[in-house]
């Protein structure tokens, strides 16, 4: 049986007054989509508290509406790179990256669930031009050719850091020529994490981006890694989707009509990214023009973004399927037949509950419900296996693998394996 009582106290516990770390010592501050994600299991037990999650976050957006994937409210040493390596100039010290755009999906369900009458309304409102901000934001900063699929500049800008979807991309920037010493490994065994070959190249990434001052066009010209993520495409389309129901909902006419031209945008250029032979959507590379073609959960995630259609979802579903009985605990976030499959190894291989909720809330969304639920069995199968809520799982063996005690993984048992 899976225990929610301890995972509201996870959050609880990882709640630095006003934002949820992710866990204590390997990651000490406020990272974007986690944020995003807790909000929505903290408002499961305590809706003010998902507000104010929601409000410390965009209290670090940039004025240029970038919310970055990392706030550091308060130094501490156990993580690397710090505050100081980005060099951004903000209000509150951060990264100079983002992550998938999930907030206006988590307000927006926030919004519907809530209790709080006047009050959540007032929240919304007053969340919403930040989060129209942050999504002018995507489609200027990072599609300033208005192609309508989304680039990103760093692998952490995906949030799927080490995907070995990105091994291709990532092997021709060059690694970052001083020494530095990382902390994760004193929290996670090396086995678990990223190679010392990917961190090298990351930043190098954060140097890049910091010696062209951040510029969307110069980035776009001339960064080694320039990626079509598939994910935050599919994400960015659904939440837009979300976005506009909350603008009309809240008369913010004047942003309607710019958010459906990037919906439509989007849905007329995605096709480039569909794969017949591999059912599914591939990420792109954009220096070298060719489809990175490693069949990932980011790859199955236009389900979630209502991108498919129907006979592209058919054909999805039925790799969903064959997928779920690949391993023995599912769904491995790197298919189990890929060469560069590692079960325990980050994103290369371990199940991650937040994207098996995205997923069969896309299957539910194009009819298969028996199928959804099935993910969803898979991914309750996870926790009673491994016994707690930890970052991710051993897709061999359901073992708890990565950070303990872990804030999102707690959130999404609350607000999706209790429902």
């Amino acid at each position: 049986m899976i225990d929610f009582d301890a995972a509201r106290a996870i959050l609880r516990s990882n709640d630095l007054g006003g934002y949820t770390v992710p866990t204590r010592g390997l990651y000490p501050f406020q990272w974007n989509w986690d944020s995003a994600i807790t909000a929505l299991g903290w408002h499961r037990f305590d809706e003010g508290r998902a507000w104010r999650e929601a409000r410390t976050m965009f209290s670090g957006q940039w004025d240029n509406g970038l919310l970055p994937h990392i706030l550091f409210h308060h130094e501490a040493d156990s993580y690397f790179p710090g505050s100081e390596i980005w060099g951004a100039n903000s209000r509150i010290p951060s990264s100079t990256i983002s992550q998938p755009p999930v907030w206006a999906l988590a307000v927006a369900r926030m919004l519907e669930r809530s209790s709080a009458g006047d009050a959540a309304r007032a929240e919304a409102r007053g969340l919403l031009p930040k989060i129209v901000a942050h999504h002018r934001w995507w489609y200027r900063d990072r599609d300033p050719g208005g192609s309508g699929l989304v680039e990103s500049y760093h692998p952490w800008e995906s949030g799927m850091d080490n995907s070995p979807a990105w091994d291709g991309p990532l092997a021709r920037v060059p690694r970052v020529e001083w020494e530095y010493q990382r902390r994760d490994l004193g929290h996670v065994d090396q086995a678990q994490r990223p190679s010392r070959r990917e961190y090298d190249r990351y930043l190098y990434l954060i140097e890049f981006l910091k010696h062209n001052e951040f510029d969307p066009c110069r980035l776009s010209a001339g960064s080694p890694y320039r990626v079509v993520d598939i994910a935050t495409v599919s994400i960015l389309h659904r939440a837009t989707r979300e976005l506009i129901g909350l603008c009309r909902q809240f008369d913010l006419e004047s942003a309607v009509a710019e958010l459906e031209a990037e919906l439509a945008r989007t849905q007329q250029a995605v096709n480039a990214c569909w794969s017949a032979e591999h059912r599914c959507f591939l990420n792109l590379d954009k220096v070298s023009g060719a489809p990175l073609r490693e069949r990932t959960t980011a790859t199955l995630l236009p389900l979630f973004g209502l991108l498919a259609d129907a006979e592209q979802a058919s054909q999805m579903a039925a790799l969903v399927e064959e997928w779920l009985t690949a391993s023995r605990f599912s769904l491995a976030s790197t298919h189990p037949e890929s060469p560069r499959y590692e079960s325990q190894r980050y994103w290369r291989g371990p199940v991650w509950l937040h994207i098996n909720w995205m997923i069969a809330d896309g299957l539910r969304a194009y009819g298969f419900d028996d199928l959804a639920a099935r993910v969803k069995a898979e991914t309750r199968r996870c926790v009673e296996a491994a016994g707690g809520y930890f970052e991710y799982y051993c897709s061999r063996t359901g073992k708890g693998c990565g950070g303990g005690d872990f804030s999102w993984t707690a959130a999404v048992a609350l607000f999706w394996l209790a429902d």
